[in-house]
């Protein structure tokens, strides 16, 4: 059973739209696992994004041609 959850507060998002929160959140969880693994309890990640963008990125980090600084 899967069970979804909202991701926590974050001063740093106030507003309704969160876009920047969902692409801060993915590179702080993958910052995280490649210095603390994958396991580390502090690496806790619920995302906030569609779908389709962590794929989509996923795919980009994979190939190498990710935007972000990870």
């Amino acid at each position: 059973v899967v069970v979804l959850e909202t991701a926590p507060f974050d001063m740093r998002f106030p507003f309704a739209n969160q876009t920047r929160h969902c692409y801060a959140r993915y590179l702080e969880y993958h910052r995280c696992i490649r210095e603390k693994g994958k396991d580390a309890p502090e690496c806790d990640y619920r995302s906030i994004c569609p779908s389709e963008w962590v794929e989509r990125w996923n795919e980009q980090r994979e190939q190498g041609t990710f935007p972000g600084p990870i």
